[in-house]
């Protein structure tokens, strides 16, 4: 009887898998697909195979421009897989200006947009986790809308599976989207049984250690990565600094004072002397970031958004990476098409060379 229910169980959950379109793991040509479509507004990357062939995916929506300059589209797939595809920097000083709002804030709170407009939000589960301010602001436009998209489609036209992409600062913030996602599905506020699968493509460090932690927990199993060409400097920011308040409780560092009490009188000077010197710099250095890329940036996203309240910073900038990486490395082929430029800085950072990489390594 028990082998029976077993192999009953066993039928049900392969018959679940089965149904589902998005499987997890990287995908090669699914990454490839997004990428072209979020370049290109088309799946199909050469543009000769484009004129004659049918895209399956279908765009569906449009946002306006939003925040500080930021838009997102929704396609549909001939399977009824959606996409929700969040732009990146675009050459304007608003745009940039939310890169370099570069000083953390908690994973969980609220943000005042405008006199009457609050955004209330979840991040992680962790309350050690810390954010960029810059793209949680952008995400304070976008989500809603996102959010709204996303049941409306489920409910009329029964779309319960979505992949979130975005390349370069679209990346970054599609991590806090999915993020975001996951909190609202579990208080209720989107179907339980909707999938996300998400691609974040040359993006920024989007938080602390603690909130990469989170989000490689609630996409594990497969279901989140983060795909960068290791000659691409934008992955690489923003700066991270760590300091003693960065540790876990139970880490030695932060009670050196008490592990050093039983050492002889020399070495606790010397340890003391030493240990402060380090401690002093690297809090020194935050204090000095969060001025710079906090304070004094906020007053010009201001002229930008002339109601939004300033954030209280939470004195922290060791940025991390999340999801599961998935690394291009260039070789001499690719080395020959990009050679390295002292005046072109995103050489490696656009479509052509993550699309190369990625179709040597997965195709």
């Amino acid at each position: 009887m028990s082998r029976l229910i077993l192999l009953i169980f066993l039928s049900i959950t392969i018959t679940v898998h089965a149904q589902n379109k998005l499987q997890p793991g990287f995908n090669g040509k699914e990454y490839a697909e997004l990428l072209s479509l979020s370049f290109h507004g088309s799946s199909i990357a050469d543009s000769l195979e484009r004129t004659h062939t049918k895209d399956p995916y279908h765009l569906e929506y449009r946002s306006a421009e939003v925040g500080l300059l930021n838009r997102w589209s929704f396609y549909l797939r001939n399977d009824n897989v959606a996409v929700i595809d969040v732009r990146g920097t675009v050459q304007q000083l608003a745009s940039w200006l939310e890169n370099f709002y570069a000083a953390m804030i908690p994973a969980s709170g609220s943000l005042q947009l405008n006199d009457s407009t609050t955004f209330n939000y979840q991040l992680s589960a962790d309350p050690k986790a810390m954010v960029h301010t810059g793209w949680t602001i952008c995400l304070s436009y976008l989500a809603p809308g996102i959010e709204k998209k996303i049941n409306d489609y489920y409910q009329q036209k029964h779309v319960k599976e979505f992949l979130l992409f975005g390349h370069s600062q679209g990346g970054a913030i599609t991590f806090l989207l999915r993020s975001f996602l996951e909190y609202e599905k579990q208080k209720g506020r989107i179907p339980a049984d909707i999938v996300f699968k998400t691609y974040c493509s040359a993006a920024p460090k989007p938080g602390n250690m603690y909130y990469a932690y989170d989000f490689d927990f609630i996409t594990r199993n497969g279901w989140a990565f983060t795909i960068v060409n290791t000659a691409d400097w934008v992955p690489e920011t923003p700066f991270s600094i760590q300091t003693i308040n960065d540790f876990n409780p139970t880490n030695p560092f932060i009670h050196i004072k008490e592990i050093i009490k039983k050492k002889k009188i020399f070495v606790r000077l010397a340890v003391k002397k030493v240990y402060r010197k380090l401690d002093k710099s690297t809090e020194k250095a935050q204090k000095k970031f969060e001025k710079a890329l906090g304070k004094l940036i906020y007053k010009q996203v201001k002229r930008f958004l002339p109601q939004l309240k300033e954030p209280v910073y939470i004195g922290g900038n060791n940025y991390m990476r999340a999801g599961v990486p998935i690394i291009l490395m260039p070789d001499d082929e690719y080395r020959r098409q990009f050679p390295e430029s002292n005046t072109n800085f995103f050489t490696h950072h656009l479509f052509s060379p993550y699309y190369m990489l990625v179709r040597k390594y997965y195709f």
